[in-house]
């Protein structure tokens, strides 16, 4: 199986056009050490070869972290949270999506986070190379832990497009009224509450697809141009999913929100199903944990 292979005898497989003495010469594997920056490179040459110059490229990114308890002598251990809080050492991954459905992943930077940074600081890093070396536009799909003011204020000079889960207890501010003329103008609209409906704007579109049988009927809401508290300047989409159909035991699904920031648009009816490809990189992680190591990365 393609997972039992090492790194040298992936490359020489048809799922690679890049032969293995290129890789080996261009990201310096025969010291063992190879250079993060040129291996990406020439991921996103080939990822480039897949999708039109006008197609956005998918990337999730993620944090994880490795437990490592006992590891004393281990420098810039940290605390992390992984179903509670361990010591250990934290991991940021930006990672290629290529199907619409599958569980396959392509990392293109898996970096350790230092004490001195964060995850969201090393993601915004990894995303802005990312970037810069890439043709196609870019629309990174990010877990709860990066819907937020913190992670919309450093992403804003990133010519990306980003969508990204917002925890069901946040709030988000609507565009404030017209200047009166006196005292400071207003920075914040009304405040709306995800967890309370009748604080709850009208929204700006509806629509209910039914179009993927193993999730139902779905009703599709959006909201425009709100912002975070913190980041009054970055407008931001909200979107909200809800399954119409119960769950096995009669209660509702619960609601799925999104955030959408990015100069660029898509269409509703499909803007919040590429949220749901994020999950492959948790199988790359998987794999990685199981195979790789991710203590010598």
């Amino acid at each position: 199986m393609i997972a039992e292979q090492s790194f040298e005898v992936l490359t020489i497989l048809n799922l690679f056009e890049i032969k293995s003495d290129r890789i080996s010469a261009e990201c310096g594997l025969q010291d063992c050490r190879p250079d993060r920056k040129k291996l990406m490179e020439l991921y996103l040459e080939q990822l480039q070869k897949e999708a039109p110059p006008t197609e956005h490229i998918l990337v999730a990114i993620d944090h994880t972290a490795w437990a490592r308890r006992d590891a004393n002598t281990l420098k810039d251990r940290t605390h992390e949270y992984q179903r509670g809080v361990i010591i250990g050492q934290g991991y940021s991954t930006i990672a290629w999506i290529p199907e619409a459905q599958g569980s396959w992943a392509l990392p293109l930077l898996h970096q350790r986070i230092s004490s001195g940074s964060s995850p969201i600081l090393q993601a915004a890093s990894q995303l802005k190379l990312v970037c810069e070396q890439s043709v196609n536009p870019v629309l990174a799909v990010l877990d709860r832990e990066y819907g937020n003011a913190t992670w919309v204020l450093g992403q804003a000079d990133i010519q990306a497009d980003c969508l990204m889960r917002v925890r069901k207890n946040a709030c988000l501010w609507s565009a404030p009224p017209a200047y009166s003329g006196r005292g400071r103008p207003p920075k914040h609209g009304p405040k709306m509450r995800l967890n309370d409906p009748s604080t709850w704007l009208e929204a700006d579109t509806a629509i209910e697809i039914d179009e993927a049988p193993e999730l139902g009927q779905v009703r599709v809401s959006q909201w425009l141009d709100l912002h975070f508290y913190r980041a009054p300047e970055q407008r931001v989409n909200l979107i909200l999913v809800e399954r119409m159909n119960p769950m096995s035991n009669g209660q509702p699904f619960p609601p799925l929100w999104l955030a959408w920031v990015g100069e660029r648009t898509l269409p509703l009816e499909t803007v919040w199903f590429k949220y749901l490809r994020r999950f492959g990189v948790d199988h790359w992680y998987r794999f990685a944990f199981a195979t790789i190591a991710l203590d010598i990365a």
